[in-house]
């Protein structure tokens, strides 16, 4: 564990350029130790609010705060807060990846040994040396993420970290944000893939028009959309007995699709065979029904249209 995790904080937050209000009265917060998606269409303001949260934008009203502290009033930001933006490394084409992270530890006054443990990390140590013009789209993204964890921060903004990975590559990127959220940092991630966002974050933050749609969990917005499991056992009639001695607690409906199959909403696939467990009751299949967090997220912002981000 790295320590007590830091929280981010959003009140009240509006940004106006001109005419255009792109964030408006935005309040949310962002718990340590899980991943928070930060969702909402293009243009809802998702880009603008984390440069807020960063000081690169000057909020027209409220405050974002991190740790109960603003980003221009931490000691020494790098080493509390790391941050990928639009994807981009910022690294000179003719610069090595490896001399780019050692320019930006010197200049953030960050041990230098601190290179090598995120090349080796981000799994970059062989293309180390190699110019960064000659990096794939997927390594360039490699290098932004090394970057903002070179002063091992507590917290993270990744805007789009998943951007040029291919499907092992998101993978990894996965396990990694996991395991850091593990170890007690807090992390928002925005992203517009949506499956991807469901398999990584345990709680999400969906925004439209600038505004605050819904601050919840995967697992809560899944109950209250519906999304069902579907379990086959050759005890179902006993299972769904189980089960539907909980619907009053999860909300949860059972339904019998067959002599051996269920269709169950209101319960997650391991709660389903915690509980068959507990009743010494044999389960054969589980299996989610895939509708889940990108039909939620269209039902939830629909009705918006906006050009600025």
């Amino acid at each position: 564990m790295i320590g007590d995790g830091l929280r981010i904080d959003v009140r009240q937050l509006t940004k106006r350029f001109g005419s255009v209000t792109a964030v408006s009265d935005l309040t949310f917060s962002v718990a340590p130790g899980v991943v928070t998606g930060f969702l909402g269409p293009n243009g809802a303001g998702k880009t603008t609010t984390m440069r807020m949260i960063l000081g690169l934008v000057e909020p027209t009203a409220g405050v974002a705060t991190i740790g109960g502290t603003r980003y221009c009033d931490l000691p020494q930001p790098p080493v509390t807060v790391g941050a990928v933006l639009d994807g981009a490394s910022g690294a000179h084409p003719a610069c090595s990846g490896r001399d780019h992270l050692r320019i930006y530890a010197t200049m953030s006054r960050l041990p230098l040994h601190r290179v090598d443990a995120v090349l080796d990390q981000l799994r970059l140590t062989a293309f180390a040396d190699r110019p960064a013009g000659e990096y794939s789209t997927g390594m360039r993204q490699r290098l932004s993420l090394a970057t903002a964890l070179l002063g091992d921060p507590r917290v993270l903004l990744l805007d789009e970290p998943g951007n040029g990975l291919d499907p092992q590559g998101m993978a990894w990127l996965r396990d990694l944000l996991q395991g850091l959220a593990a170890e007690g940092r807090t992390i928002l991630v925005s992203s517009h893939v949506l499956s991807e966002i469901e398999q990584i974050a345990a709680d999400v933050v969906v925004i439209r028009d600038g505004q605050l749609v819904t601050p919840a969990s995967v697992a809560e917005l899944s109950i209250a959309a519906g999304a069902a499991v579907l379990v086959r056992s050759p005890e179902a009639e006993r299972l769904a007995h189980a089960l539907g001695a909980r619907t009053a607690l999860t909300g949860g409906v059972i339904e019998r699709k067959g002599v051996d199959l269920l269709r169950v909403t209101g319960f997650s696939t391991v709660a389903i065979a915690e509980l068959a467990a507990a009743h010494g009751l044999a389960v054969h299949e589980l299996t989610p029904e895939r509708s889940g967090l990108e039909q939620i997220f269209l039902t939830l912002t629909a009705h918006t249209e906006r050009a600025l981000s």
